[in-house]
């Protein structure tokens, strides 16, 4: 769709189905994201460097620490996409010889567990294996979503096929990483208790000494400008699009700074769980409802132009209520899987239904005239 249409998932949202303003809660989801991966990322970086300097995690220091690579961070992508670019080039040949580093220290200092070796660390049966697609669900959309970021770049006719390869070739090295994070924690965990195994920022000091800590300030940073850079873009196109609030996009990276090291000296990385669980019914059925919108209430069922979605204010309403509606419904049902009314490993994968069905009925049921102005002929969605 972004290929197809040259449009940034705030844009396009504006079009399928939420309005102008509307589209500013995408926005602000999508930010949402990119905040908790900010401080996820930078949890990392912060205990290995606290780890290797014995400086207890949750003091003072250890705050200032991720605070300090946090401004750092900023610095790299103040620059906007010259920065990121120069950091994929030369982080990624650095980060695969650092690996592999890692690996024969690994296979020199401990016996390798195999997949065989794989064992759950608690609860284990079908409500965990339903738990943990849960926590994949949102997370693995969310992946998807970010390659909406490069995507708009790419040829308008490169199709779905070319598509689905470039998503691919997205998912190869994901799951590559994955596995062997699984073989590093299994190896380690006997010695190292399940905490630390689980986390980069231990693990790679302990196989690498000081080398670790550059591995881990490396490859870390070489993320966060990603996050810091894509959730400035959809802070600032939120608030603009509810307050016409336009301080300039590099400032947007101080709020999530901000959000971050409140987020961390709170210790909300412990609460990992229902972040996910939250995220998932948040992006999911965002997502879903911008497919139902392009694929189904306008290309099927032909409710809405076909080619070149209207994003422009002024040719889209403000506030379009089946989106918006939908959403909301949505969103809540989730909510209470969350809180425990049924179980919460299904509120990802219920709320990512339920929106695009309201979404389709309420476009049918309106026939698609919420796609355009209320000064608009319903003649010109066509």
């Amino acid at each position: 769709m972004t290929s197809r249409e040259g449009l940034s998932q705030g844009l396009i949202s504006r079009g399928l189905g939420f309005g102008s303003r509307g589209a500013a809660i995408a926005s602000f989801i999508y930010a949402l994201n990119f905040i908790y991966y900010f401080l996820f990322e930078g949890t990392i970086v912060s205990h290995a460097l606290a780890y290797y300097f014995d400086i207890p995690i949750g003091s003072l220091t250890g705050i200032a620490i991720f605070a300090v690579i946090g401004l750092v961070t900023i610095a790299f992508v103040w620059r906007g996409m010259y920065a990121m670019s120069a950091l994929q080039t030369w982080g990624f040949p650095i980060f695969v010889g650092l690996m592999v580093w890692a690996l024969l220290s690994l296979n020199d200092k401990h016996d390798i567990a195999g997949p065989g070796m794989w064992e759950a660390t608690g609860l284990s049966g079908g409500a965990a294996l339903m738990t943990a697609m849960s926590f994949a669900n949102g997370q693995m959309i969310f992946q998807g979503l970010m390659a909406t970021d490069y995507g708009r770049f790419a040829s308008r006719n490169i199709r779905y096929r070319g598509t689905g390869t470039i998503m691919f070739l997205e998912l190869v090295p994901m799951f590559t990483i994955i596995f062997l994070g699984a073989m590093l924690g299994s190896t380690l965990i006997g010695e190292f208790g399940a905490e630390k195994a689980q986390d980069p920022g231990f693990v790679f000091v302990h196989l690498m000494g000081f080398a670790g800590v550059v591995f881990v300030v490396i490859t870390q940073i070489r993320i966060n400008v990603m996050n810091l850079y894509g959730g400035s873009i959809a802070l600032s196109s939120g608030v603009d699009a509810v307050s016409r609030f336009r301080p300039g996009r590099p400032w947007w990276m101080f709020a999530i700074w901000l959000f971050g090291v409140i987020f961390y000296a709170t210790n909300v990385i412990n609460h990992l769980g229902t972040f996910l669980a939250i995220t998932g019914v948040l992006t999911n059925t965002w997502v879903l409802i911008l497919l139902a919108d392009y694929f189904v209430c306008r290309r099927w069922l032909g409710l809405g132009r076909k080619e070149n979605i209207e994003f422009r204010e002024g040719e889209v309403r403000e506030w379009n209520p089946c989106g918006l509606v939908s959403l909301g419904v949505a969103v809540a049902i989730g909510a209470l899987g969350i809180l425990e009314v049924y179980p919460t490993y299904y509120a990802s994968f219920i709320a990512m239904f339920v929106g695009p069905i309201i979404h389709i009925a309420m476009t049918v049921a309106t026939k698609g005239r919420y796609y355009t102005p209320d000064s608009a002929p319903v003649a010109a969605n066509a």
